[in-house]
């Protein structure tokens, strides 16, 4: 019984062997030569086509790098020889450091792709020339660009007043007055159209050509000496016409900067070309020396000096956000005249010599104020010393040291990139000081 056992036993085991190797055979074919599935292969094959792409896209960004790259060292260069033609050969640390940043931030694979996704280095940044502030005084603080021409024509209004009262005779008791009395009023227009044309020579330097046409306007209102006349005599006398050129030379002396001041030397030469104060007819019958019958006053007005002039001056500004303060300094020569005379009425020409018009120093401060970047204000003030004028080297008759002063108020408006408007108004505060001046500029940049 127990042999019968072994038999059932392994004929089972047979069976179960035969069974075994039948399932083996019949197997599909899943599986490849080097013992891997093939769902398996095929994803490596995948996984390496992405390494391909990754790489392919990682040498395209590094392209771009080097790309970058260039186009920042030409940059520099760009930089460095507008430092140097600027006389500004201090160097810029700052590109330079940016380049070794960008240089060494491509060391790793995600460093490279995130420096191509920012830009490399920093474009260079021009340094910044004087701050633009609403123009007040003659003396423009802001130096014209190289190579750029600045078209400004501009219109000045100017009136003075002037009272007199002239008491010749002596008084018995207060208030009551034996002799004569000279009251005069004498009021004065001047319009003054200019047309102004500047040219940037450097970044530091700029040329400027001035030339004007008035027209000026007095009345003159009195009851003269000598007559005993009790009614006001009206004298009006006009004249227009061309005025003195004027050629102006600036130059930017230093580097300024915030909290730096900016410091521009100029020098101004004023022509004779306006109508001579000479050669305008005198209200005067024979000489106005030896006959004082008549007014004494010229028939027309002149519309220049009479004189050569040179004036070397300095602008200087300092940013001091959101303050800008400025000023002028300059000092106004004028050359003598010899041989000088001046007409009278009926054509004669009287001999007045040699005739030196006193020196002029001038001062002027103010600060202005950005409203916007559009719109600016300003506040100055402006005060100029006039010397003596003498005649053959003796001082005229009448001729004092006079102080003119000024209060300015103006403002600016950027109407384009191109085209600034700007309006001044003047305020005499002496008495010799032309009571209001209005002056409107319309610098346009080509």
């Amino acid at each position: 019984m127990a042999g019968k056992s072994s038999r059932s036993k392994y004929a089972a085991g047979c069976v179960g062997l035969l069974c075994l190797g039948m399932a083996h055979a019949q197997q599909p074919a899943s599986s490849t030569a080097d013992g891997l599935p093939a769902a398996i292969r095929q994803n490596v094959i995948q996984q390496g086509e992405r390494l391909d792409a990754m790489r392919s896209q990682l040498a395209a960004q590094m392209a771009q790098i080097e790309q970058l790259k260039r186009a920042l060292a030409a940059q520099e260069a760009d930089y460095r020889t507008l430092r140097h033609e600027m006389g500004m050969d201090g160097g810029d640390k700052s590109a330079g450091t940016a380049n070794t940043a960008a240089t060494s931030g491509v060391a790793t694979t995600g460093t490279a792709v995130a420096a191509a996704s920012q830009p490399v280095g920093r474009a260079p940044v021009r340094e910044p020339g004087p701050p633009a502030v609403a123009p007040i005084f003659e003396q423009p603080g802001v130096l014209t660009p190289r190579g750029k021409f600045v078209i400004e024509p501009s219109y000045q209004f100017g009136y003075s007043s002037a009272d007199r009262v002239d008491l010749i005779g002596y008084t018995v008791i207060p208030a009551v007055l034996i002799g004569l009395i000279d009251a005069r009023q004498v009021r004065t227009t001047t319009q003054t159209g200019a047309l102004a044309l500047r040219y940037g020579l450097t970044n530091r330097m700029e040329l400027e050509l001035r030339v004007p046409y008035l027209h000026s306007h007095t009345d003159t209102t009195s009851r003269e000496i000598f007559t005993g006349s009790a009614e006001d005599r009206v004298f009006t006398s006009s004249g227009h016409g061309l005025g003195d050129i004027e050629a102006t030379a600036r130059y930017q002396m230093n580097d300024g900067g915030a909290d730096k001041p900016y410091f521009v030397g100029w020098l101004r030469f004023k022509s004779r070309t306006g109508r001579d104060p000479f050669d305008v007819t005198t209200d005067c019958v024979n000489r106005c020396i030896q006959n004082v019958t008549g007014t004494g006053m010229p028939l027309q007005l002149p519309t220049g000096s009479g004189f050569y002039s040179l004036q070397p001056g300095v602008t200087w500004l300092y940013p001091s956000d959101p303050v800008v303060f400025f000023g002028n300094l300059s000092y106004l020569h004028n050359f003598a005249r010899h041989g000088v005379s001046r007409r009278v009425l009926g054509g004669d020409r009287e001999s007045l010599g040699t005739i030196e018009v006193g020196d002029v120093v001038d001062l002027s401060l103010g600060m202005g104020f950005a409203l916007n970047d559009k719109a600016s204000i300003s506040l100055g003030y402006d005060q100029s010393f006039v010397g003596l004028t003498r005649q053959n080297g003796k001082t005229v008759a009448g001729s004092a040291k006079t102080v003119l002063g000024t209060l300015l108020v103006g403002g600016s408006y950027r109407l384009s990139d191109r085209r600034t408007l700007n309006v001044a108004l003047g305020v005499g505060i002496t008495r010799d000081t032309p009571d209001a001046t209005v002056t409107v500029r319309l610098p346009t940049t080509y």
